[in-house]
């Protein structure tokens, strides 16, 4: 990639549980990142509508109507766009490309995907990323993604592609996208440190993992 690309990692809380607040609340970082020159900004894991923490910390029955809620609050993307829309369309006004965490809910069904969807400067929905592999807990809220989508897209900023959380781990994910010529790399992580007892230990295995990365596949 021969040009320079201003790029901004996404730093906030979502509105937890709450689809359509945290939608707003992507608005408004989206308006505040053009306002600081931004050409990409990169959101955490399933920022909309947050990370069901909930799965490691409850107990499975109590997970159970959490999980529901969950899934109500959860993305619709389908062919045109669904719930992106207002995103895809600020996207375009403002000229920025996201990188979007979602929790995502199959068009007219009830299975659940952690994903990543990519939206150009033209508000273009370039595609939509699933976690290949669920961690842990995360089986018993999120299906597992299928080779399709592991991929990079072609945009303004430069060639992009993502994984989420430990799927930044699998060394033959992120090898399938350096051989499709990946230039940027998205990286979405929930803030994993915040748990209990995972405080020292997360931030230097995420660290440790994106140097790797970055310095291998010279993105």
């Amino acid at each position: 990639m021969g040009k320079k690309v201003i790029v901004a990692a996404v730093h906030a809380a979502s509105v937890f549980m709450d689809k359509k607040k945290s939608i707003e609340k992507v608005l408004q970082l989206i308006k505040e990142g053009k306002e600081k020159e931004i050409e990409l900004l990169v959101f955490p894991e399933t920022f909309v509508p947050g990370y069901p923490y909930f799965i490691h910390t409850y107990s499975p029955l109590k997970n159970v109507n959490a999980q529901a809620q969950y899934a109500d609050e959860s993305v619709v993307i389908g062919r045109t766009g669904g719930d992106l829309l207002p995103i895809m369309h600020i996207c375009a006004e403002l000229k920025i490309a996201v990188s979007l965490g979602v929790s995502e809910r199959v068009e007219g069904g009830h299975t659940l995907f952690n994903s990543q969807a990519f939206i150009d400067t033209d508000g273009t929905l370039l595609g939509v990323h699933r976690k290949l592999q669920p961690t842990h807990g995360e089986r018993t809220i999120w299906a597992q993604g299928s080779g399709h989508t592991l991929r990079v897209w072609p945009s303004s900023v430069g060639r992009i592609g993502g994984l989420s959380c430990w799927g930044n781990a699998m060394n033959s994910a992120r090898q399938a996208l350096i051989e499709d010529r990946q230039e940027i790399h998205a990286a979405a992580w929930a803030a994993l440190s915040t748990l209990s007892g995972f405080e020292s230990v997360a931030d230097i295995q995420i660290e440790a993992l994106m140097k790797s990365h970055a310095l291998m596949a010279q993105v």
